[in-house]
């Protein structure tokens, strides 16, 4: 009985001393997992103004290490959409890296009234920095007035600093809320006389040697040469007619189409800021974007770190000649082989399937609606001479005063609350008079009150964008929503900023390490990628966050 208990003694230590040692060394071999299974570099790439139909449209034409690359080696969220308004750039960019909405992270509109000075101010403008690479005010920016964290920030903090980030992209915005509050840099394109890669000292006092010797390169004046179609205009069967009636083009140049000689056309296009509505643009960003990675040493250790870029000329392209231009075809299939460069650069240098890419956009854009109407597609353009005129009789009919209107801009109407009070006025009562006065002006669909948004919470529809999109401290008294594919702007070109399908469906790629090969028509929104990035990385999401990771994206 002796020997059987010493042998079962025996056993069970064996047993325990074996189980031990398997607890320690797959203990161990989990932390070596995790630490090797995070990517090196996570790319984020946001394409300015990119419809979801682009993708489609386009996918014929484009090669095979762009675009398609992404789409046959990656996943696809093929319903992707924003689910607030308005559908700006600066609001896009910190919803796609903060994974909340204006509500949360207070980026309301790229420019917006400032209830507290009584005056307009810009996303990422910040009088307390200087500029540095330039003497231009352009220099002068931050991203004090988002609210919140994004994933690299989280990134920052998880790695206890060492893991870099740095964003890039022609517009400042674009640059510097994606990069957060702890970038190391953000770097944007003044154009002009210039040319150069600029930042500010928010992120440091000097350029590096690097980016000097990129702005003394002359790479941006190389691409002051004629800009023509990739291949023959004829096979871009994707695009209306090259001359019509629809685009805006070049001061300088009789008609809108190709070729365009960019050198002789820059001296009354303010100089090297006609490169920004030309897919040269892009070009450049890429240039920048692979000198950045090479001189910072991105991707060469376990320590991930995050290069967020962000194509701006595809806007600049839309806003002048249209959705549905020859010139925005040749912007995306030049921009499908600029992408392949850049993926070729890192496979090179990072390693191939070393780094995480994810592409989207900060909104899409209308048809030009002028286009629209010729095809008897409802569309158009609001009157606001008359809207003007019609709610200043009404103003001083009711209140014997236009005072008690502040300032109006973004399709908010903003009141001077003192006045309000002075007059003896319910603050609700007056909002939800202005409604109804406004929702009897022709092409205004909805309207909604600042009380209505704080008081109710909409699950669905136009009402669920605009309660994401308003923010308490920082949006308007009253809310204005034009009737579809009717927009204040010019009668050429398109724009972008509303709650409709060509404004919020974006494409949403993944690719690379950690990212299923596959494709989803569920419903995904720009909220849901930081998340995503941070349940890849295993770190916290960004502070704001209301966004889900979309497991079904993660290998």
């Amino acid at each position: 009985m002796k020997n059987i208990i010493t042998l079962a003694a025996a056993l069970f230590l064996f047993i325990a001393c074996g189980a031990q040692n398997t607890t320690t060394d797959s203990k161990s071999q989990t932390t070596s997992l995790e630490i090797t299974e995070r990517p090196k570099l996570v790319v984020g790439i946001v394409v300015d103004q990119m419809r979801y139909d682009y993708l489609t449209r386009f996918q014929s034409k484009f090669g095979d290490g762009g675009f398609n690359r992404m789409i046959s080696e990656g996943f696809n969220c093929k319903n992707n959409h924003f689910n607030y308004v308005p559908t700006y750039t600066g609001p896009g960019h910190a919803s796609v890296y903060t994974g909340t909405t204006p509500k949360i992270h207070g980026i309301i509109g790229n420019n917006w009234y400032n209830k507290e000075t009584k005056a307009m101010v810009y996303c990422a403008s910040d009088d307390n920095v200087k500029p540095v690479g330039t003497e231009d005010e352009a220099g002068q920016m931050s991203p004090h007035r988002m609210q919140t964290t994004t994933f690299g920030d989280e990134n920052r903090l998880f790695t206890q600093m060492q893991g870099k980030t740095i964003g890039i992209s022609l517009k400042d915005r674009g640059a510097i809320l994606p990069a957060g509050h702890t970038a190391n840099a953000a770097y944007w394109f003044h154009g002009k006389d210039e040319g150069a890669w600029i930042t500010s000292s928010f992120y440091m006092n000097e350029l590096p040697q690097w980016v000097k010797d990129f702005n003394v390169s002359k790479k941006a004046k190389s691409y002051l040469k004629e800009w023509n179609t990739l291949y023959d205009i004829s096979t871009y069967t994707e695009s209306g007619v090259d001359e019509n009636t629809f685009e805006g083009g070049f001061k300088g140049k009789d008609k809108a189409t190709f070729p365009y000689d960019l050198k002789k056309l820059s001296k009354e296009n303010n100089g090297f800021d006609i490169l920004k509505a030309t897919p040269y643009g892009n070009s450049l960003t890429v240039d920048f974007a692979i000198a950045a990675v090479k001189a910072e040493n991105l991707g060469k250790d376990q320590i991930t770190d995050v290069l967020a870029v962000s194509f701006s000329a595809t806007d600049y392209v839309g806003h002048n000649f249209g959705v549905n231009s020859k010139e925005v075809e040749d912007t995306y299939l030049r921009l499908d082989k600029d992408l392949e460069r850049l993926f070729n650069y890192l496979d090179a240098t990072v390693g191939k399937g070393e780094y995480t890419v994810f592409l989207t956009a900060d909104h899409g854009a209308v048809d030009v609606p002028s286009y629209l109407e010729s095809v008897k597609v409802p569309a158009g353009y609001v009157d606001n001479k008359d809207r003007k005129e019609r709610f200043k009789t009404f103003l001083n009919v009711t209140y014997g005063t236009e005072a008690i209107v502040e300032n109006i801009s973004n399709n908010q109407i903003f009141l001077d609350r003192a006045k309000v009070k002075e007059l003896g006025l319910k603050l609700s009562g007056v909002q939800d008079a202005i409604a109804m006065e406004q929702l009897s002006y022709p092409n205004i669909s909805k309207v909604y009150t600042a009380t209505t948004m704080s008081t109710t919470s909409f699950p669905v529809g136009v009402e669920e964008l605009i309660e994401n999109g308003f923010n308490q401290k920082r949006s308007g008294d009253v809310i204005l929503v034009n009737d579809i594919a009717f927009i204040s702007y010019s009668k050429t070109g398109s724009t972008h900023g509303s709650s409709s399908n060509y404004d919020t469906h974006v494409p949403l790629l993944f690719f690379g390490k950690g990212i299923k090969h596959g494709e989803t028509f569920n419903k995904t929104i720009i909220p849901d990628i930081a998340p995503t990035i941070s349940a890849l990385l295993g770190i916290s999401f960004p502070n704001g966050a209301t966004g889900q990771p979309l497991g079904f994206v993660i290998d």
